[in-house]
């Protein structure tokens, strides 16, 4: 549109259109806003909005560039996956009524969002489509086999009247067809030129009208020609595509929606005279003291009063071993409690959270994603101005030269066909499709739509550790001058507890049988009679500093203490992975959210410079930040919650098919197996995919210029333009088979 000139053209008639001027009697649209807003700490009011009518990266603009020039609006972002709105003002300074009525007038609907609500609108928007896709499927094939009748009497001197027959029963075919399978494109492209803008549907709508009624005079005139099959066909590809991708689009579900399984439904409170009672995780305020049993999720951050135990942090910070808790620690909501109940006195709640603030991260990182533009969606903005002034000249022209209405129009139609965007947007999608064929036989899922071009974008690879790098479970180290038999015994012990070090050693013995009357201490270890298998003070092996990494001592009467050490290995292919991307001269980092001392082990024995550790998800996010100011764009590969925000900021991002639900649905490609390779085997693919896109570009384009001279000449019938649009489709389409060809050598 900028690069058109039209952004003056919205300004007058949208942007700086009254607000009244919305409904012909001048009252805007109206709901109640009241249970849906919410007031942040510095007082201004946010409310999320659900929109529909929302089609491509243009009407994202369009919206967010009408909010940003509103007084009294702080922000207005829009979510083209979720295709929410999230409208944040200042409430003495505007009205919501009026800021929603402004987005009405774009011809755009806006209503409170649900959950439950958007989940059956989806769905009931998938369903519609499906049948209008067919319904245009069933009416092509039997108008097609209709117009072979045709074609083949036309050779065979067919008389006139049994030709019309044919063209009449494709019209009563068409016709209803039409109708009812047009109606994602008609509807679009109606309430765009009611808001006095143009679309990628108005063109095609065009298309698709101008030739069914200009097929329908042909019929009733008699005339030799005409173009029911055409427009349905044109119908059905259109519908298939639009179909596949709100179908992708549905089954990205919200991260935020994932977030809210890691929040408890039911919160136990102490009480002053020491009775406990249940309360809803909203009822719960700041001073009160609530009880965590073991293996529950803790509700709350807090510090503990009573109570030892060892907390699983891996969801929020990443680190691998849980951590000993003991009074006075403080514990986050979303970890664990694993081996002991603890007491907790609340010191935040509900969105003061930490789990709240990463919530908070994530829905901004997939604010921001959302408004990336794909590379046809920047190639498309020029395409609807263009062909209808193509199409009205070439109208005009031969109206002029003396042509009849019937001529000019049927050159005119001949230029909309010849021109619809079927090659161009199969340009990108058709890329993908042999990408992804090729991906997935290496483990790759690749999930959004723009990712191979941004991937084909990055310079810099950041890896998260616990479970990206590495395998995500600790593994006994062998030489810690221990026997076999020290171990065997230690394994009685090992084999009563569930603490990941603890099966760690259990695992190392071939058939580890626990030993009876095993005592577990939590925070500890554990105890059988005088015997000890636990942290370095607890079995009194010495003053406790900071270990190397994972680590558990075992005592005996009368013996020396054991050291048993552990390690998260790194994947079996992870040096080579990291030595070929500094080959091809990515920037490689590893942000990680285990102590430092841990981190930079394995930054050391993986060949990686730059990394950093004890990163919090603040902190992961504010690195990604710092490199997007320099100009870089990075890949993030995560795999846990607390990846979950850096993977909706990054540029792109990548997650194991073993990682957490929430970073799977955060990220742009999922990778399956124990191996590091198919990283490397995607950035590669992502490149190649790019140089096609790029040269099926070229190619709509160069059929564009060679063909759109003979249409507007006349040459072309509606007939030879809609071949030679399946032309252009099966060259784009044959191009980009070529990726599979070319992974495979």
């Amino acid at each position: 549109m900028r690069g058109l000139g039209l952004e003056s053209y919205y300004r007058r008639r949208v942007l700086d259109a009254d607000t009244r001027a919305i409904r012909p009697d001048g009252a805007p649209p109206r709901f109640d806003f009241a249970p849906y807003v919410t007031t942040q700490p510095d007082g201004d009011s946010s409310v999320t909005l659900a929109i529909d009518g929302l089609h491509c990266a243009a009407c994202v603009w369009l919206i967010e560039s009408v909010l940003s020039r509103l007084p009294g609006v702080v922000m207005g972002r829009v979510n083209m996956t979720t295709r929410r709105l999230r409208l944040v003002w200042r409430p003495g300074e505007t009205d919501p009524q009026d800021l929603v009525a402004r987005i009405v007038a774009l011809g755009y609907r806006l209503t409170p969002f649900d959950e439950a609500a958007a989940d059956d609108a989806g769905a009931a928007r998938l369903r519609a489509l499906l049948r209008a896709m067919a319904v245009a499927g069933f009416a092509a094939g039997n108008i097609m086999l209709l117009s072979v009748s045709v074609w083949a009497g036309n050779a065979q001197d067919m008389g006139p009247a049994t030709r019309d027959l044919m063209h009449w029963i494709s019209a009563l075919i068409a016709i209803p067809a039409i109708a009812y399978a047009g109606q994602p494109f008609f509807r679009p492209a109606l309430a765009a030129l009611s808001a006095g803008r143009v679309n990628m549907d108005v063109p095609i709508s065009l298309a698709v009208i101008l030739a069914t009624g200009m097929s329908l005079v042909q019929t009733a005139t008699s005339q030799p020609h005409a173009w029911f099959d055409s427009a349905v066909t044109l119908l059905f590809f259109l519908l298939a595509g639009r179909y596949l991708d709100a179908r992708s689009r549905g089954r990205a579900r919200s991260v935020a929606a994932n977030l809210l399984a890691l929040r408890v439904r039911a919160v136990t409170v102490i009480d002053d005279d020491g009775g406990a009672r249940v309360i809803a995780p909203a009822e719960v305020k700041t001073g009160m003291t609530v009880l965590v049993a073991t293996g529950e999720r803790v509700p709350v951050d807090g510090r503990i009063t009573s109570g030892a135990s060892d907390v699983d942090t891996a969801a929020i910070t990443g680190e691998s071993i849980p951590r000993p808790a003991r009074p006075g620690d403080r514990v986050l909501a979303g970890t664990v409690n694993l081996t002991g109940p603890l007491r907790i006195v609340v010191d935040s709640v509900g969105e003061d959270t930490i789990l709240a603030e990463i919530l908070r991260l994530v829905e901004n990182a997939e604010q921001g994603r959302a408004r990336h533009v794909a590379l046809a969606d920047r190639v498309a903005r020029l395409y609807a101005p263009v062909v209808h002034t193509l199409a009205l000249a070439t109208f005009i022209g031969w109206l002029m030269l003396g042509a009849g209405w019937q001529a000019s129009l049927l050159a005119a139609i001949a230029v909309l066909i010849i021109t619809c965007p079927c090659a161009l947007a199969l340009a990108v999608p058709a890329v993908q499709v042999a990408a992804a064929g090729r991906l997935l036989q290496v483990g790759v899922l690749v999930k959004s739509a723009t990712a191979l071009e941004r991937l084909a974008e990055a310079d810099t690879i950041i890896f998260d550790k616990t479970g990206t790098l590495t395998q995500g479970r600790p593994v006994l180290l062998r030489d810690g001058g221990w026997s076999e038999s020290d171990l065997a015994e230690a394994a009685t012990l090992a084999a009563a507890s569930r603490h990941p070090l603890a099966r760690a050693l259990a695992a190392a013995v071939a058939s580890a049988a626990p030993a009876e009357d095993v005592e577990e201490i939590p925070g500890s270890g554990l105890r059988h009679g005088k015997t000890r298998l636990g942290s370095r003070d607890w079995c009194g092996a010495g003053p406790t500093g900071e270990a190397d990494g994972p680590e558990l001592w075992f005592s005996r009467p009368g013996k020396p203490h054991l050291h048993f050490a552990f390690s998260d290995e790194p994947r079996r292919d992870a040096e080579e992975v990291i030595a070929a991307l500094l080959r091809l001269d990515y920037r490689v980092e590893l942000l990680s959210g285990d102590r430092p001392v841990v981190a930079g082990a394995m930054a050391g024995r993986l060949g990686i410079a730059h990394w950093r550790g004890g990163c919090t998800p603040a902190g992961k996010v504010a690195r990604l930040r710092e490199l997007a100011a320099g100009g870089h764009r990075v890949c993030m590969v995560g795999d846990g919650l607390n990846d979950a925000p850096a993977l909706g900021l990054a540029h792109v991002s990548l997650s194991p098919a073993d990682a957490a639900e929430i970073a799977q649905n955060a990220a742009d490609a999922v990778f399956q197996g124990d191996r590091l390779g198919p990283v490397l085997e995607l950035l590669t693919v992502a490149r190649r995919a790019r140089r096609l896109v790029l040269q099926n570009l070229g190619l709509a384009f160069a059929y564009n210029v060679a063909t759109i001279p003979l249409a507007m000449a006349g040459l072309v019938t509606p007939l030879i333009a809609a071949v030679a649009m399946s032309g252009s489709s099966i060259l784009v389409v044959g191009n980009a088979i070529r990726l599979g060809r070319v992974a495979r050598r």
